[in-house]
C-alpha cells in the first residue's frame, strides 16, 4: 500500500511537471468547447481529488493533476483561457462588451436573466450578445453563466468571497468594484477595447452610433449637465466604452491607484474626485460623458423612447428592489415595441418605474 501510494505520488508529480512545461512551451488555441470541458474537470476533480484509486471513473492521481492544473492559483494556462475568450467574443475590431456577475445576481429570474432579455426584446441589440463576455465572480455565477450564455470567464480572487449580495459599500461590495477596475487595465493592455456594462443596465437599443468616435473614454452619469464634455457630470462607472491605447492603459492604472488617496470610496466616487486631475489632461486621456438621453436610468430617465439605448437601475439599492423595477420597465419596452412602427414615433410612452428603487435608500437608512 505505502509503495502504491509513492509510486503514485511520484507519477502525480512527474506529471505536473510535464504539464506545467509544456503550457509554458506550447502556444494553446483553446476552443469555446474546450474552455467549458476545462472549468467542468477542474471542478469535478476538487470533489473526487482522493477518491482511492479505482473506485471512481479516473484514478485520485487524474484528479490531482485536473485539479492542480486547471485551478487559478497554479494553472498558469489560465491566461490562454481567458484569451481564448476574449478572441471567441470578440468583434473584427478587437471590441467586446464585458459585465460581471455573481451568485446572487445570477439566480434564476433575478438580474442576470433580465439582462439577457433585454438583448432579446431591444432594437437591433440580440447580435450584440455574440460579443458579450461575462466575468463571473464565483464558481455558481460561472456555471450559471455556461448553462445561458457561450462567453464565460471565471474570474479567481484569492481571499475573496463574491457570492452573496455585496451590501451597498460594504468591504465586499468595495474589494468587487476596484477587483473589476483592475480586470478592465488587464483588457486594455491586451489590446482590447470593450463597453464594460453593469448587469442592472437593460440594453434596449444598440448604442455604438451613439459613441463619439473620437473619445478615449466615454462614460455614463447618473446626472448629465447638457455638455459630454464638462466634468460636471456625475458619471456612473457602470457603462464606460473604452479604445485600448497607451492613454487608457496609463488612466486605468492611475484610476486604480488612486484608491488608495481615498480610502473607503468606490471606483465611482473616486473617479469624481481624479476628473479634473491636471495629469488627465497633460497625459492628452480623451474623455466624454454620455447623455441620459441616450444613456439613461432610474436617476435621470430617458424620455424619448425612439432614443434611448440603455437603462440602468442606478440611484435604487437592493437585489429585490432593482429585479422588481426592471421586470416592470421590460414590461413597458415589450408594449411599446409592440406598436406598429407608424405609431411609435408618435406614440406618448412613459416609463412608470421607478417604484421600489425611489425610495429604497430611505428604506436602508431605517434599517441600518
Amino acid at each position: 500500500m505505502i509503495i502504491s501510494l509513492f509510486v503514485s505520488s511520484v507519477f502525480f508529480c512527474v506529471c505536473v511537471w510535464m504539464l506545467a512545461l509544456s503550457i509554458q512551451l506550447q502556444p494553446m488555441n483553446f476552443t469555446q468547447k474546450d474552455i467549458m470541458l476545462f472549468h467542468m474537470y477542474a471542478r469535478l476533480s476538487t470533489a473526487a481529488a482522493f477518491t482511492p484509486l479505482g473506485h471512481g471513473a479516473y484514478p485520485a492521481w487524474a484528479h490531482l493533476i485536473l485539479c492542480n492544473s486547471f485551478h487559478y492559483q497554479h494553472y498558469k494556462g489560465n491566461e490562454h483561457l481567458l484569451d481564448a475568450v476574449l478572441k471567441n467574443a470578440s468583434m473584427k475590431d478587437r471590441t467586446i462588451l464585458v459585465t460581471t456577475l455573481n451568485d446572487a445576481w445570477a439566480e434564476p429570474n433575478s438580474i442576470f436573466d433580465l439582462f439577457l432579455e433585454s438583448f432579446h426584446i431591444g432594437s437591433n441589440t440580440k447580435w450584440l450578445l455574440n460579443h458579450l463576455v461575462v466575468i463571473c465572480l464565483d464558481q455558481k455565477a460561472y456555471a450559471r453563466c455556461l448553462a445561458l450564455h457561450p462567453h464565460c470567464y471565471e474570474l479567481y480572487t484569492q481571499g475573496a468571497n463574491f457570492t452573496s449580495e455585496a451590501s451597498f459599500m460594504s468591504s465586499d461590495y468595495l474589494q468587487m468594484m476596484w477587483r473589476r477596475i483592475q480586470f478592465m487595465s488587464k483588457l486594455l493592455e491586451r489590446g482590447y477595447n470593450f463597453v464594460f456594462t453593469d448587469t442592472d443596465i437593460m440594453w434596449l437599443r444598440n448604442p455604438f452610433p451613439r459613441f463619439y468616435p473620437d473619445a478615449d473614454f466615454q462614460i455614463a452619469c447618473d446626472f448629465f449637465k447638457g455638455d459630454s464634455y464638462s466634468i460636471r457630470n456625475l458619471p456612473n462607472g457602470g457603462f464606460t466604452y473604452v479604445k485600448s491605447n497607451k492613454r487608457t492603459i496609463w488612466f486605468y492604472k492611475f484610476w486604480y491607484f488612486s484608491r488608495k488617496a481615498y480610502p473607503k470610496m468606490h471606483d465611482q466616487d473616486v473617479l469624481n474626485k481624479i476628473k479634473s486631475d491636471r495629469l488627465i489632461s497633460d497625459y492628452g486621456l480623451k474623455m466624454r460623458f454620455l447623455d441620459t438621453r441616450y444613456f439613461g436610468g432610474f436617476c435621470q430617465p430617458s424620455k424619448d423612447f425612439n432614443k434611448v439605448c440603455t437603462m440602468h437601475a442606478n440611484c435604487c439599492v437592493g437585489l429585490d428592489n432593482k429585479v422588481n423595477d426592471l421586470r416592470i420597465l421590460l414590461q413597458v419596452w415589450r408594449k411599446f415595441m409592440s406598436l406598429p412602427p407608424n405609431d411609435t414615433t408618435t406614440a406618448q410612452t412613459s416609463w412608470t418605474v421607478p417604484r421600489n428603487c425611489s425610495t429604497s435608500f430611505q428604506r436602508l437608512g431605517k434599517h441600518s
